[in-house]
């Protein structure tokens, strides 16, 4: 699944990161610059860079922010993605020349650029950011903050994990997917399943993860458990327990049967729009994509929360999400700052920008607005925001992705496909795995 549009983002960041912890030789930025004092204008245009909708959502909270902080433009440009990774990259890079004043950041990229470009980003917490920090969705305010304590961009976007299934596939097996407690719950019910839907599979994976990795499924388990690639600290946990039981539970339901291949670059959405996939277990973001995608499939989907990967466990996990920050070069940054907060602390401005089609947003507080409650024909009448909405405050353990993501990737998807194409066991490779990243990027293994 990792082809799809909104998580091209987590595909894209792996040339650019590696890119980044290859150029270690290049400059950092002067730590200093990253202070609240010295030249920091509250008046002026901010430069704002963005992509897509995302752009043309945050161009909407323009005129009100204006009109409220008189002497402050705004200019909101869309430079594209993946384009905006490797200008911001070459603008730290350069010590922060040629960037704009506010930066849309993925929770992919931020880290990195924390490690390799210190100073780079403003330091936050000098403008107040502090104060909101139990405003957002639980697990993503560590993402936002640097090894010293401080925090260096706000949450925009969060995207909670849910298991979309087709009720009409389920139905036709007598089996109520709300019922399951984990994910072996599932495998349990395989040969019903699969004697009521000749030719449907559960998942769609890119087995042999060409031309790109295939690790969201493997990943957002992890993710269920708390865990990922790395801890918090920086430390590897690629060949831990959890990533074990993750690539095991991927093992267990590929051997019953219900994964299908999804090959190349369109194998997942080609499997969909033949109706041959009952399952998507997918964030928040995929809401609005199923129901623009798959539209003749109107009424057959539903949603609820992902099971647990252990008896008991956590059903809810935050799998991505993206921020804004401000560039420490900026002579503005005190006004961009400004916008910023304006942006992503107000509930007003957050659903105005998701109305407009953009992110699921991450402050909680957003969730009171009668959208969030209000039934979708597509999914048969659910409220499926509301149940996002509630996965979102549940919230979860926050994700380290680190400067070295993109080797970490690597490395976990040439584990995932000896496991699909050569039945490797999935605790030895993500040991070895481990050791190899371990190799390559001088940390420790927890």
């Amino acid at each position: 699944m990792s082809h799809l549009s909104r998580r091209d983002l987590l595909r894209a960041s792996g040339a650019g990161l590696l890119a980044l912890a290859a150029g270690g030789a290049l400059a950092a930025c002067d730590s200093a610059s990253g202070g609240a004092s010295g030249g920091d204008a509250d008046t002026g245009t901010v430069t704002v860079w963005s992509w897509a909708t995302a752009a043309l959502a945050l161009r909407g909270v323009v005129p009100a922010f204006e009109k409220d902080n008189p002497g402050i433009k705004v200019d909101v440009q869309d430079i594209g993605n993946p384009a905006i990774w490797d200008k911001i990259t070459v603008g730290l890079a350069a010590g922060g020349q040629g960037l704009g004043d506010v930066l849309h950041i993925g929770c992919d990229y931020l880290p990195g650029y924390l490690e390799k470009f210190p100073g780079g980003l403003a330091d936050l917490s000098a403008f107040g950011a502090d104060a909101h920090r139990d405003k957002f969705a639980k697990g993503l305010w560590p993402v936002v903050t640097g090894k010293d304590g401080h925090a260096y961009a706000l949450p925009w976007e969060a995207n909670p994990l849910g298991f979309f299934y087709r009720k009409d596939c389920f139905d036709k097996a007598g089996i109520d997917p709300t019922t399951f407690a984990t994910w072996d719950d599932l495998i349990a019910v395989a040969d019903r399943f699969k004697a009521a839907n000749p030719g449907i599979s559960l998942l769609g994976i890119n087995k042999a993860a060409n031309p790109d990795p295939d690790l969201d499924f493997v990943q957002n388990l992890m993710q269920l458990q708390g865990a990922f690639y790395f801890d918090l600290q920086g430390k590897i946990t690629l060949g831990s327990e959890p990533a074990a039981r993750a690539l095991t539970v991927l093992k267990r339901l590929d051997d019953t049967g219900l994964v299908a291949d999804a090959p190349g670059a369109h194998g997942w959405a080609d499997l969909m729009k033949t109706g041959k996939l009952a399952v998507a277990p997918m964030p928040s973001w995929a809401a609005h994509y199923l129901e623009a995608k798959f539209a003749d499939q109107s009424g057959t989907w539903r949603l609820t929360k992902p099971p647990a990967v252990t008896p008991g466990g956590k059903r809810a996990a935050l799998v991505n999400s993206t921020h804004l920050a401000v560039a420490a070069s900026s002579p503005r940054r005190r006004a961009a700052w400004k916008f910023v907060e304006y942006a992503l602390t107000r509930p007003a401005s957050v659903n105005s920008m998701f109305t407009a089609g953009g992110v699921f947003p991450a402050l909680t507080t957003a969730y009171a607005d009668p959208m969030y409650a209000a039934p979708s024909a597509y999914y048969g009448g659910q409220s499926v925001l509301k149940t996002f909405a509630d996965l979102a405050t549940d919230g979860g353990d926050a994700t380290n992705f680190t400067g070295d993501y993109a080797r970490a990737l690597k490395l976990a998807s040439d584990a995932q496909t000896k496991v699909f194409l050569k039945g490797a066991d999935p605790a030895a490779v993500l040991r070895d795995a481990a050791k190899q990243l371990a190799q390559q990027t001088g940390r420790t293994i927890a």
